[in-house]
């Protein structure tokens, strides 16, 4: 096994979609005036930004030991996100089904599920990264015997470069794919944790986009 600097896992493939999902956020809060927060308006972005900046401080280019705080201060910074998304979450579900400021706008009601859902696989995404397999490095010394998701390079290795591990961006494509399927697609969840994490991602999703699109439909007409 080669030393732990050795190896590169590019931080870029975490900051883009972080990054993004900052860009994308405040667009819509721009469009979408009425929106659903939780607390003052500040607080998603300080958080997204702290985690972007807590990314960005590590070497882009490499892992190792000497960095273990960045996974206990990344699983704590991406548990504040999702409780403040899952919140935002319930938040318009509520107002989805009693009726609000926020749903008798088609731009605000679009904006604001278009960021629940974004919001959604952006978290999911990151815990999924977070978690598998004890994280990043882990999954580089093989510390762990079995893995919590299989992808397909695992379960078929000839079609893939030897020690094939996923890296974000093949997380990023699971969260996607369960909020867009709602149910496992090319990776399947091995752990009960991790089929619990993809059944809840996947019940909010379902809820989410069916209600959204309902009212959608009245709003319209």
């Amino acid at each position: 096994m080669p030393p732990d600097d050795q190896y590169s896992e590019p931080r870029w493939q975490l900051a883009l979609a972080l990054g993004g999902f900052i860009v994308i956020t405040i667009v819509l809060r721009i469009a979408g005036p009425q929106h659903e927060s939780l607390g003052p308006t500040w607080v998603v972005p300080a958080l997204e930004i702290g985690l972007l900046a807590l990314l960005l401080a590590a070497d882009p280019g490499h892992i190792s030991g000497r960095r273990r705080w960045l996974r206990t201060t990344s699983i704590i910074l991406v548990g504040l996100l999702a409780v403040v998304v899952l919140t935002a979450t319930g938040k318009l579900i509520v107002e989805l089904i009693q009726g609000g400021k926020v749903t008798n706008q088609a731009t605000s009601l679009l904006a604001s599920g278009a960021l629940v859902y974004l919001g959604n696989i952006l978290i999911f995404s990151l815990l999924y990264w977070l978690l598998d397999s004890g994280g990043p490095l882990a999954r580089y010394r093989g510390e762990h015997e079995f893995p919590d998701f299989a992808f397909t390079q695992q379960l078929s290795p000839e079609l893939a470069p030897p020690r094939w591990r996923p890296q974000y961006v093949d997380y990023l494509i699971l969260g996607l794919s369960t909020s867009t399927a709602f149910s496992p697609t090319d990776v399947m969840p091995l752990a009960r944790w991790a089929k619990l994490a993809m059944a809840a991602q996947s019940l909010i999703a379902l809820v989410v986009i069916g209600l959204v699109i309902a009212r959608a439909v009245n709003v319209f007409s």
